[in-house]
């Protein structure tokens, strides 16, 4: 006879310690908010990224922010039908592009153009679909960067499944996807991070908490001891970091994307940093936040901290300084001419890129427009 304890489900298996999952006590962090070393063990076992990453990193987070403040401009005369500026937010979207191989996958969300820039795409391709007339103006397969996503954190389930995908086949690429802090109150997101742990998909989270989705600030969206503690729960392990300090940035997503490539399963960061400017240029932060609270955060500047930094170790000088600015200049010089025309669009493309092989009832549809733009 049976007996009841032969019928008994098998004793799970151990979970991963616990102190292997939990994120630092506080933000990782290499600067204080001068640019000058910050006390202590404050970086923990990261070491100092390389100089010429960080000078990279320079570089590229100059030209990002004169990108995005050309952008905003032509959203102003209205060149661009709509534009989330990532200002104050330049060492998290270079720091994860530059984390990042050629063969490896960018997710990335509405807010994040500048680190497509980063990417190296084309910038009036970047800013096709805030034009309001192409739903991606770059080519996702050959640029390994998915289309920016409006809806939040459904693009996380996605990154995912291509890591995982890309792991089945024995290839060593991995996904990043950024999301920000209002993303993390979706389904999606809670989705993505289970599957990932589960199938140990080489994934890594970075999640932008800026300190509000749209108007809600952050108190409002989760009563969690952080949001890195989020991945906890999943069996994923979490990281925080200071946002506005480019060596932390680069030390963290490096350390956690050469360690999901090399089979340690997803990382989620979740790095703390500022939306200095409105949501949107339709949005009157005004309404939610004082001005001193904004002001606080410009003296975090990541720009200024990584500069005096760089200049303090005599890796940066004033001619190097000049020449960031210079070639940023230039560059959204090109963009403001670029967009200068008016957008013009083809309606036949309305029914481009839908499906693969257009359906029936598309091309019906298609020749029913054609006709009446014959007349």
């Amino acid at each position: 006879m049976t007996t009841q304890a032969e019928h008994r489900m098998p004793a799970p298996a151990a979970p991963p310690a616990e102190a292997g999952l939990l994120p630092s006590a506080e933000p990782v962090r290499f600067l204080d908010d001068d640019g000058s070393p910050a006390p202590g063990d404050a970086h923990g076992r990261y070491e100092r990224p390389p100089s010429e990453l960080l000078r990279r990193a320079y570089d590229a987070m100059v030209l990002g922010r004169r990108f995005d403040a050309q952008a905003t401009a032509l959203t102003k005369q209205g060149r661009l039908a709509v534009y989330p500026s990532s200002r104050g937010q330049e060492a998290g979207e270079i720091g994860a592009v530059l984390a990042l191989r050629d063969t490896d996958w960018l997710f990335p969300t509405y807010r994040d153009s500048m680190a497509l820039i980063a990417r190296g795409i084309d910038p009036v391709e970047a800013l096709t679909l805030l034009r309001g007339n192409w739903h991606c103006g770059y080519d996702p397969v050959a640029t390994r960067t998915a289309p920016q996503c409006t809806p939040l954190a459904t693009h996380a389930p996605h990154a995912v499944g291509v890591a995982y995908a890309a792991r089945r086949r024995g290839e060593d690429t991995v996904a990043l996807v950024l999301i920000g802090d209002g993303g993390t109150s979706e389904g999606d997101f809670h989705e993505a991070l289970n599957f990932a742990a589960v199938f140990q998909a080489p994934v890594v989270f970075l999640v932008q908490n800026n300190g509000y989705a749209i108007s809600v600030p952050l108190s409002r969206q989760t009563a969690a001891p952080s949001l890195a503690h989020k991945g906890v729960g999943y069996g994923v392990r979490s990281e925080r970091v200071d946002g506005n300090d480019p060596l932390a940035m680069l030390a963290v997503l490096v350390d956690a994307v050469e360690s999901a490539r090399a089979g340690g399963g997803p990382v989620l960061v979740e790095a703390h940093t500022y939306r200095v400017e409105p949501h949107t240029n339709a949005d009157d932060d005004g309404r939610y936040r004082d001005h001193d609270e904004v002001e606080t955060w410009k003296r975090r500047d990541p720009i200024a901290r990584l500069e005096a930094h760089l200049r303090s170790a005599g890796e940066l000088t004033d001619d190097d300084v000049s020449a960031a600015r210079e070639a940023a200049e230039a560059f959204a010089g090109e963009v403001r001419t670029r967009l200068a025309g008016e957008a013009t669009g083809d309606p036949a493309d309305l029914f481009a890129h839908v499906y693969a092989s257009p359906t029936p009832q598309l091309k019906e549809q298609a020749t029913w427009l054609a006709e009446e733009l014959a007349r």
